[in-house]
């Protein structure tokens, strides 16, 4: 008779315990989906956004090739300084830590 209680108490507990395991996976799985599509709103709407700026930017060095000739060259000034900057950096640590090269020669 006492088995019987115990087996009576643990199926309660054990359709409680299903019950709120199928609450909580529908839960996911609705948050998941409301989740997957307002990312394909957001990507969507990044792709028109990108893709009206690009054609922007083409339509403009249509119009303005002397322009747009200079901003690359400009750019690109920019990037070649920034790592020529860069290497001289680099090599200047190199030298911190190994000494200058003229103490080397005269020991």
């Amino acid at each position: 008779m006492a088995d019987d209680i115990i087996t009576a108490t643990d199926t309660k507990a054990t359709a409680a315990d299903s019950s709120l395991v199928d609450d909580a996976i529908e839960t996911a799985k609705s948050v998941f989906d409301t989740a997957l599509t307002e990312s394909k709103s957001f990507l969507s709407k990044a792709q028109e956004t990108l893709t009206n700026a690009a054609e922007s930017a083409v339509a403009a060095a249509k119009e303005h090739p002397i322009a747009a000739a200079g901003i690359a060259a400009g750019a690109a000034a920019a990037v070649a300084g920034a790592a020529y900057g860069a290497s001289k950096l680099l090599s200047d640590d190199d030298t911190a830590t190994t000494g200058p090269k003229d103490a080397k020669k005269k020991s």
